[in-house]
This record gives structure tokens, C-alpha cells and sequence, in this order.
């Protein structure tokens, strides 16, 4: 017997969002690396199965199973906003096997300056593709704002790991191991905002629970940055600071001493280990469709909402990005 299909909501969270374990299980699901090598031909037809869903002309014999496949490659391929396909480097489903090798080889190769500037160079590279792929795609973003942001992050990186790498230079290895980790967090605190500075100025959409745009707000805006930069910072954390703890006891071992060459590929596998799970974590401390007090927003925005709805509006929602 086939499944009654027409009052099926695919755009309904399959998880509580309004809970952090709901948000959590939502991003394991949409996050999973091994979306990255699904084939584009997959990809194509699971945007096709999501938009007949929607349109309520699924073809018949269609499972529900088949459906949340579908959407599970959707969110994890295409850009909520825009419906576009997102390129495979700045998928969030990336995060994983793109960090794990970025963040083993930054806290490797921690000693010599060189080592230093160029692994930050190459982190902040990685990080501006997924800021911008991520983004709230609502408000647009120069070419030159884009180059602004990522010559800002980057000199800030390397700022902050050359110039703690100076002053540890006699406080404890372990303190050493670390740098990277602080200059990864400076980082974000600079990226994330000046990559997204349009929002900041011109502010970020947001609308009505009937998902209907009201306008734009420079605060909303400035909450959704936030978040983000908190989760990024969360994300790159356990596995930073952590695991120079343990590498720091395992270079001890007479073993782990006489086969330095794996040095970096166990600190890659470990870097995995940690991002596997601190990736959903991390996008799960806060909803991506954040819920705000109309009372929160520009005065303007305000008399606008008033004039336009005759009854009152305790709420607009927005889309924080990623």
C-alpha cells in the first residue's frame, strides 16, 4: 500500500529546531561528509524531488524514505536562500574532511614562522569560501568587500600567531601548541563580520511567520553574526586545545618518538574525530532561523510593521546563515 503523500510538509523540520538535541540531529543529518561524494547527477534530482514535493506532484511510489533523502542532499548541497547549488568546498558537509586536514597540519607545524604563515593563510582561505557560501544570501557582497574581509582575516591570523609565537617562545611547549587555536578565534571575530559587512550596514531580511518580508534590520543582523562567530569559535575549540594536551603526552612514548613522520597524519585523524561531532555541535547552539522580538528592532522598522499589520506582530524571523 503506497503512502498518502499530499499533506506532506517537506520544508517541516524532521527534528524539534526549538530544541539544541533537535538542532543537533538535524545538522548530523545535513552535515554528513559522505554527502560531498554524492554525484552531481543525485544532487540534481533530489532538488527535483524537493520542488515536486512542494508543489505536491511527487511521482508515484514514492517512499517517505526517498523524500527525506532527498531533502537531507538538498540542505546539504543547496543554498537555503537562493536555491542554489553551493560549491563543494564551502558546504558545511565539507567542514570535516577540510578541516581535519587544515586544523592537524596547524597544530603540527606550529614551530618555524614560515610553517606558521602559511597553514593560517591556507585556513583563512578555506574559512572565507565558507563564509561567503553560507552567507545570507539576501543581502549581496562586492567582489571588493570580499577582498577587504579576507586581507583583514588573514593579516589578523598571522598577527596573532606570529606575534604569540614570539612571547611564548619560553613559557611551556604546550603553551606554544595553543597559539594556533588563539589566532583561529581572532580570526573568526574579524572574517565572519567583515565578510558579511553588508548585512551590517544595510541590515538583514527579515519576515513574518507567514515567511513574507517585512524589511531589513542592522540588529537582526548584528545577533546572526554573532552567532555564528560563537559556533565557529565552538567548533574549532575541543579539538584545539585538547588535543595538544594529548599529543603533548603521547610525544613522550618511546614509539610515538621513533615514527615522527605520522605525527601529522594522527593529528589529521584526530582533528576528524573531534569535527565530526563538534561541526553539528556547534551549528546546533542556535537556531539558523532565529526568532526575534519586534520590540528588539530600528525604531522605523517598527512603525513599518505597525503600519503594515493591523494586528500586533510579537515576532519577525530571519535566516542567521551559517
Amino acid at each position: 500500500m503506497e503512502a498518502d503523500l499530499s499533506d506532506f510538509n517537506i520544508d517541516a523540520p524532521r527534528w524539534d529546531q526549538c530544541t539544541f538535541l533537535g538542532r543537533v540531529k538535524h545538522f548530523f543529518n545535513i552535515t554528513d561528509p559522505r554527502t560531498v561524494l554524492v554525484p552531481e547527477r543525485e544532487l540534481d534530482w533530489a532538488k527535483v524531488m524537493v520542488e515536486q514535493s512542494r508543489m505536491g506532484t511527487v511521482p508515484p511510489g514514492t517512499q517517505v524514505e526517498q523524500l527525506f533523502y532527498a531533502k537531507k542532499l538538498y540542505d546539504s548541497a543547496f543554498h537555503p536562500d537562493t536555491g542554489d547549488k553551493m560549491n563543494v568546498i564551502g558546504r558545511m558537509s565539507f567542514q570535516v574532511p577540510g578541516g581535519m586536514i587544515i586544523t592537524g597540519f596547524m597544530l603540527q607545524f606550529y614551530r618555524t614562522m614560515p610553517a606558521v604563515i602559511f597553514w593560517q593563510w591556507v585556513n583563512q582561505s578555506f574559512n572565507a569560501l565558507v563564509n561567503y557560501t553560507n552567507r545570507n544570501a539576501a543581502s549581496p557582497t562586492s567582489v571588493r568587500q570580499m577582498a577587504v574581509s579576507y586581507i583583514t582575516a588573514t593579516t589578523t591570523a598571522v598577527a596573532t600567531a606570529v606575534g604569540m609565537n614570539m612571547l611564548t617562545k619560553r613559557a611551556p611547549p604546550l603553551v606554544g601548541r595553543w597559539v594556533p587555536f588563539a589566532a583561529v578565534a581572532a580570526a573568526n571575530c574579524v572574517n565572519i563580520p567583515m565578510m558579511r559587512q553588508q548585512e551590517l550596514i544595510q541590515g538583514i531580511c527579515v519576515k513574518d511567520r507567514n515567511h513574507n518580508e517585512i524589511g531589513h534590520s542592522r540588529r537582526a543582523a548584528a545577533i546572526g553574526i554573532t552567532q555564528v562567530v560563537v559556533s565557529r569559535i565552538t567548533m574549532a575549540a575541543p579539538g584545539m586545545i585538547l588535543l595538544p594536551v594529548l599529543m603533548e603526552r603521547l610525544e613522550k612514548l618511546r614509539f610515538v618518538q621513533r615514527v615522527r613522520v605520522l605525527h601529522a597524519p594522527l593529528q589529521v585523524l584526530l582533528s576528524g574525530c573531534f569535527l565530526i561531532f563538534m561541526v553539528p555541535v556547534a551549528c546546533g547552539l542556535f537556531p539558523q532561523q532565529c526568532e526575534l522580538p519586534v520590540s528588539y528592532l530600528e525604531p522605523e522598522l517598527q512603525d513599518t510593521i505597525k503600519a503594515k499589520y493591523r494586528e500586533p506582530v510579537p515576532y519577525v524571523y530571519f535566516n542567521k546563515g551559517l
